[in-house]
């Protein structure tokens, strides 16, 4: 669906150099701190940005040489934009129908309904939840194969989030079908996607299956004298504590088998972030 080859983007400040693929069925989640380079990806994913190196494809082509019928097979939010303040939902309505052949009206209706989505309101006047809510549904409307959402479920509350992501779930029902997400909620992610890439600085610190990082990735925490003693050769980084070390690992099952003295937590998606970014290498 979406194949990132080595693409770079270069600005006086920042670098990105960037590997990913999405495969069709999937939902690969996109992870790192703010100023990482998420969303550069997702602009250069969509051909909004020239490229300064590597390679862009999506369906097999070019980004940037999409054509007006690929475009429409593809669903976006981006964090950075949205629709005009001063347009209605019944006004957005209206320019849906003309952009794209296949718009799912009245279900786009029904969703709005469901989701508190006034039709004759401007969209200036929406919080930052509700003007969400409107893009993810707006990307959702016209039979996407491909999502490409940056931070879609930002400013909503519990509730919404997870109704917007049991969405996502029967959107993914169809085989052929893929989504490419960042999101800073952690919860979202471990409990949606089927493999996470984590970027940091411009770069793909990890790629993981989230079955396989929430299984066997642990943090270990060890005193001074018990990290003296540890095999480290399982080790993906570490850093110093009060205490000692706390030890990111991805095998858990060996440290457990083997120091069953060793303090060891289970590694969630937050931990591992904090510890990749921190951290030092082994």
């Amino acid at each position: 669906m979406l194949v990132l080859k080595n693409a770079e983007k270069h600005y006086d400040k920042f670098d990105l150099n960037c590997s990913l693929k999405v495969q069709p069925g999937c939902i690969t989640g996109l992870i790192g701190k703010n100023g990482a380079g998420k969303t550069t990806v997702f602009k250069l994913a969509l051909g909004l940005i020239y490229k300064d190196g590597g390679t862009a494809e999506v369906f097999g082509k070019p980004a940037e040489q999409l054509n007006a019928r690929d475009k429409e097979q593809i669903g976006v939010v981006l964090a950075d934009s949205g629709f005009s303040g001063y347009l209605m939902v019944q006004d957005l309505i209206v320019v849906m129908e003309k952009l794209y052949p296949v718009f799912q009206k009245e279900k786009f209706i029904r969703n709005c309904e469901r989701f508190q989505l006034p039709l004759d309101k401007k969209i200036k006047e929406f919080s930052t939840g509700m003007k969400r809510r409107l893009q993810l549904l707006a990307a959702l409307s016209h039979d996407a194969k491909l999502l490409i959402l940056d931070e879609p479920t930002a400013g909503m509350d519990v509730i919404a989030r997870e109704e917007l992501l049991n969405l996502l779930r029967e959107y993914m029902e169809q085989d052929d079908r893929a989504i490419l997400i960042s999101s800073h909620i952690s919860s979202d992610l471990e409990n949606l996607c089927d493999d996470l890439y984590m970027i940091d600085d411009g770069r793909i610190v990890m790629h993981e299956e989230t079955d396989v990082l929430l299984s066997n990735y642990a943090v270990l925490k060890v005193t001074e004298e018990q990290y003296d003693k540890l095999d480290k050769q399982h080790l993906l980084r570490y850093w110093q504590e009060s205490y000692g070390y706390s030890c990111l690992t991805d095998q858990k099952q060996y440290y457990l088998e083997n120091y069953p003295e060793i303090e060891i937590e289970k590694g969630s998606i937050d931990e591992v972030i904090t510890m990749m970014i921190r951290g030092e290498k082994q």
